[in-house]
């Protein structure tokens, strides 16, 4: 895992850059096909976020509770068993081997591999377990005396520089800095500008079109994983 005497890194972004789809998105649309939201308004609402997200607006904290709160009301039990549904009906089709390989080209080269992302952890847990992938940065759910979520978000969100801050903190665990170690960041969207900026070797994936132009212009490497779905995401 080391390059000369630097440790190597390989961050990953997860929605659109190591799945062909926004995780949180579809869990959204998974647990109304439940029953458990009203189609028409929770679209309303979702596109409303969305909206704001691309604009740079979104206060993660609002959209937090409003994607999480499904979950929150029908408790840990349901709650849990719907996702184990959702890994097999939804996210297992979608890893594709693409993504299997890339993040095992970095595991066979001895890499501490991350990945780094927007959505809750309660979503994306279990989807970096089933990408072999245990070291995860993710929006922290704060809980209640009962140990259940509350909607709330637990210290710093990991959204946009809050993932530069999120992974300061990571390494400052390990008593490492930046120069410490050498980095790599795989990511779809420009959200993620300020980690990009701060790695070693950003890579643009899947890239949205606003991160597509920039990153030809600055000379980043551009990497599309899945050709059948570049330059149509606009997500995290």
């Amino acid at each position: 895992m080391t390059h000369g005497s630097r440790p190597r890194l390989a961050l990953f972004d997860l929605d659109h850059t190591l799945l062909p789809l926004d995780s949180d998105h579809a869990w959204g649309q998974f647990t109304t096909t439940l029953g458990w939201t009203d189609p028409v308004e929770f679209a309303r609402r979702n596109d409303e976020f969305f909206a704001q997200y691309r604009a740079g607006t979104l206060d993660i904290h609002d959209y937090v509770r409003f994607a999480t709160e499904a979950a929150r009301l029908r408790g840990a039990d349901a709650a849990e068993a719907a996702h184990r549904r959702f890994m097999d009906e939804v996210i297992h089709p979608a890893i594709l081997p693409a993504a299997r390989a890339l993040v095992q080209q970095h595991r066979d080269a001895g890499d501490q591999i991350l990945i780094v992302t927007a959505t809750n952890a309660f979503v994306t847990r279990p989807i970096a377990d089933a990408l072999g992938v245990a070291e995860l940065i993710a929006v922290d759910l704060a809980r209640g005396e009962d140990g259940w979520i509350t909607g709330a978000i637990e210290g710093t969100p990991s959204a946009r520089e809050g993932k530069v801050l999120r992974m300061e903190q990571w390494l400052a665990a390990r008593g490492w800095r930046w120069g410490d170690v050498e980095t790599t960041f795989y990511s779809d969207s420009l959200n993620d500008l300020a980690l990009l900026e701060k790695v070693d070797h950003p890579v643009a994936t899947n890239p949205d079109p606003r991160l597509r132009a920039l990153a030809a212009e600055r000379g980043w490497r551009i990497l599309d994983l899945f050709p059948q779905a570049c330059g149509t995401n606009e997500e995290k």
